[in-house]
């Protein structure tokens, strides 16, 4: 097992990531003690360097980070670890502690960014939002939208109109996500389905091979 090297205040920096997405949660400190505890209960432990304390995340906020792994680097004076996240990584409410572009565009416009904004407009509606609207009028329009957006997809794939094809899957995935914010289904819960499926493909994949 590798011999974690500590720094002169006895804490190691811990990069955490969301297994699901990659995406960068946060960066936080562990002691010999909360890196013990992390590993005993599974569940984020840090050290906080202002309160020169233990923490552990979503005491307070109930957004626990369930540990799913924990690498070292090659020096062995600093740690990423992959989490199953409850809630919130920051603390002001945002998925991510590291928000702000300073050089770049920002990459953010994935698949789990659009589901977290459907998921927020549904949780604090905005006048004028699009999204807030749907949710508004309930699920039968939002089913509405799905079938017309599904037809529309039919029509421009019928017609070979590359663009037109991407459009329309655009805006099915768009109202896709938001009927499955208001059924809250989760988007690990689809990929779970997909990866089972993956599974059930390679396994019949190898029977016709025999």
């Amino acid at each position: 097992m590798a011999k974690l090297k500590f720094d002169d205040q006895g804490l190691i920096p811990v990069i955490v990531q969301d297994a699901e997405t990659n995406e960068v949660l946060t960066l936080a400190y562990m002691n010999q003690e909360s890196y013990e505890l992390t590993l005993k209960d599974q569940l984020m432990t840090f050290y906080s360097r202002s309160r020169k304390e233990l923490w552990r995340k979503g005491e307070t906020s109930g957004n626990y980070q369930h540990l799913v792994s924990l690498k070292v680097d090659c020096d062995q004076d600093a740690l990423v670890a992959k989490v199953k996240k409850d809630g919130p990584a920051c603390h002001t409410g945002a998925e991510s502690c590291f928000n702000e572009v300073l050089f770049g565009k920002d990459s953010a416009s994935t698949i789990d960014t659009l589901y977290q904004l459907v998921k927020d407009r549904k949780e604090t509606p905005q006048e004028g939002s699009y999204t807030s609207y749907l949710f508004e009028k309930g699920v039968e329009k939002i089913l509405k939208k799905v079938g017309e957006e599904s037809t529309e997809v039919v029509i421009g794939a019928m017609k070979e109109d590359h663009d037109e094809t991407v459009f329309e899957i655009s805006d099915l995935v768009y109202h896709i996500l938001v009927l499955m914010v208001e059924r809250e289904i989760d988007l690990a819960e689809v990929r779970q389905e997909l990866a089972n499926r993956h599974v059930v493909d390679k396994k019949v994949k190898q029977e016709r091979m025999q």
